[in-house]
């Protein structure tokens, strides 16, 4: 694929940059990646010419951002530190500093709550100027109105510190901080301003309530279904900054329809997301990385299913998907029915090895199920039990190794005291049972109404022996600090062979693209911004490991019987043509660099530079 080249420096040499955040070193969900990965490309082009801005979160902050000392504060020469400077002589609570991240940008937070006291008039003038009304009952959308009006005086100050031959543009990103920009234009502030939608809000509402979304964007009322979700203020922000931005932008050609459709306004760009690759690049390494945390996703799974019964685990996949807990967007429903059409061919086909399909999200549980942490510290016995039987015997035929002088393997058993063989016998006695391994790992909070579990108790996908696909429900994200599988999410993707996300709604879907960084192979769709923008770009993707669901005019059914004949292929791979898939996967991550898609920011800004 040919990229073009970055636009030159030269180009916004007489501009300065500052894009707004939510997620400015506060990490809520995907833009966080998006603004974090993307400033390593983004400060070699501008320099000290960019600068981010972000609402201020004391905890969230606190291992993200290193405030700039005052001395350095007050003798710093950029217009961002003067505008600092002059809103803190005026009384207000402004930080700046460094974001403490590759790049380490220059970074502006500012605490919302300091406008509190003024929210009566704040939300007064939204509705007189902007017809945005606002309830006295959302405190996200007090933040989100308090953090617009602190942003516009920030622009007004800094618009006042900029030299008469330089020009401003501020890229403001989603709606809660889109609120600026309509009294950025009616202040009349010279800033050229960019404004991203990265999935409009109404339309994820859409999407989670009808299954043919897709068949009915055309015909929607936007503003009574805003009202039906009790969504409309923030969805009148979101309206007011695409129409009152100079350049409004999505981030994928599935999303330019939403915004013809419910936001009234043909975006002018497409911006497609990347990644910093070189965070993920592990060179020869990354098949050693595989093996190795393919071995501690092997002693979870030896802890849940081995006290029932056991599988060779050579012989064994690890397949998992994961993110937000929305069963249809995510494509976990078709994800599902997949599962249970491939279990049944592996049953009648006579192959070798089993799947375990992970579900990694987040849902309310009340605990860690004990059933499965007591199966986990049962296996720590055994391993213990047998790690001092092989200390004993490595010692006592070290010693009749050394004494013999017959050339024969003395008989091993001899070796071990009648203690261990008898707590080596109670262990696996106590240890092993008839039951059937748990299909979820944490008690939910109302698991009768959990979409998942509900599927696999009607398809009878409940790790049954006979069950060639194995299912392991995690309600919880990965981490370090869990009890079962005890280690990072990047880890545990790099041990698995593959990742599905075959979402119906998906306006980016980093998931599928952090896996091919990782070098795992993935499924994505046609209906995820990520599938689509693989479908236009990259010739043959099923050869560089990346797979793309179709179900864009397609019945559930067609999708997934599709889904299934990909699961169905990769499981018939042997353990060569799976390190060969691996190695081209990694060998495409380089596509996804944001050093080679930051050049469509650059033409945005170029056209936001040319309007007024």
């Amino acid at each position: 694929m040919q990229i073009p080249p970055a636009a030159p420096n030269a180009l916004f040499s007489d501009a300065f940059l500052v894009e707004v955040a939510w997620e400015v070193c506060n990490q809520v969900g995907g833009i966080y990646t998006v603004i974090r990965s993307k400033v390593p490309a983004t400060v070699p082009e501008w320099g000290d010419r960019y600068c981010l801005l972000g609402p201020y979160f004391a905890n969230q902050a606190q291992g993200e951002f290193e405030s700039m000392e005052e001395l350095e504060l007050h003798t710093a020469s950029d217009p961002f530190a003067a505008a600092v400077r002059t809103m803190r002589a005026a009384g207000y609570d402004v930080c700046y500093g460094t974001w403490l991240v590759t790049g380490s940008p220059r970074v502006v937070l500012i605490n919302p709550f300091q406008a509190y006291d003024q929210l009566g008039e704040l939300k007064s003038n939204l509705w007189q100027r902007h017809g945005i009304p606002a309830p006295n009952t959302d405190d996200l959308l007090h933040q989100v109105i308090a953090f617009g009006h602190l942003s516009t005086i920030f622009f007004q100050h800094l618009a006042a510190q900029m030299p008469p031959t330089k020009r401003l543009v501020g890229h403001f990103h989603e709606w809660m901080t889109g609120v600026t920009i309509p009294e950025l234009r009616r202040l009349q502030v010279p800033v050229h301003l960019l404004f991203t939608t990265h999935a409009t809000l109404l339309g994820r509402y859409l999407a989670m309530n009808d299954p043919n979304f897709y068949d009915h964007l055309m015909w929607v009322n936007w503003e009574s279904e805003a009202k039906k979700f009790n969504i409309e203020p923030a969805v009148r922000m979101e309206r007011a900054a695409a129409h009152g931005s100079h350049v409004f932008t999505t981030v994928s050609e599935l999303t330019v329809r939403e915004c013809i459709y419910l936001l009234d306004r043909i975006p002018d760009a497409v911006l497609p997301n990347g990644l910093n690759i070189e965070r993920f690049v592990a060179l020869h390494e990354f098949q050693n990385l595989h093996q190795q945390y393919k071995a501690q996703i092997h002693e979870f799974v030896m802890a849940h299913f081995f006290q029932s019964y056991s599988f060779d685990l050579d012989k064994t996949l690890y397949l998992f998907t994961s993110g937000r807990y929305e069963y249809h967007n995510k494509g976990f429903d078709l994800t599902l029915e997949a599962l249970a059409r491939l279990n049944h061919r592996l049953q009648k086909s006579g192959l070798e090895g089993n799947v375990v399909m992970f579900f990694i999200t987040k849902r309310p549980f009340t605990s860690i199920n004990p059933q499965v942490l007591e199966r986990r510290a049962m296996l720590d016995e055994v391993q213990e039990t047998c790690r001092a039987i092989e200390q004993q015997v490595g010692e006592r035929l070290f010693y009749a190794a050394a004494a013999s002088q017959d050339h024969k393997l003395p008989e091993l058993g001899a070796m071990v005291d009648d203690y261990w063989k008898l707590r080596y016998r109670r262990t696996l006695q106590s240890w092993k049972t008839n039951a059937l391994p748990p299909v979820i790992t944490h008690n939910l909070v109302n698991d009768q109404d959990d979409d998942i579990l509900d599927f696999m108790r009607r398809a009878n996908l409940l790790n049954h022996q006979h069950d060639r696909v194995k299912m392991v429900y995690h309600p919880d994200f990965v981490s370090p600090s869990s009890p079962l599988l005890g280690m990072e999410y990047g880890q545990f993707v790099r041990g698995c062979h593959m990742g599905v996300f075959p979402s119906y709604y998906e306006p980016w879907g980093y998931t599928p693209l952090e896996c091919v960084a990782r070098g795992v192979p993935a499924i994505t769709s046609d209906l995820s911004g990520f599938g689509d923008y693989v479908l236009q770009t990259i010739p043959d993707p099923e050869s560089k490991g990346i797979f793309v669901v179709h179900r864009q005019e397609k019945s559930f059914d067609e999708s997934a019987e599709e889904l299934t004949n990909m699961l169905w292929d990769f499981v018939q791979l042997n353990r060569r043509e799976r390190i060969m898939q691996r190695n081209a996967v990694e060998s495409s991550a380089e596509l996804f660099d944001w050093k080679n898609l930051r050049v469509h920011y650059d033409r945005a800004y170029a056209l936001a530079l040319e309007r007024q």
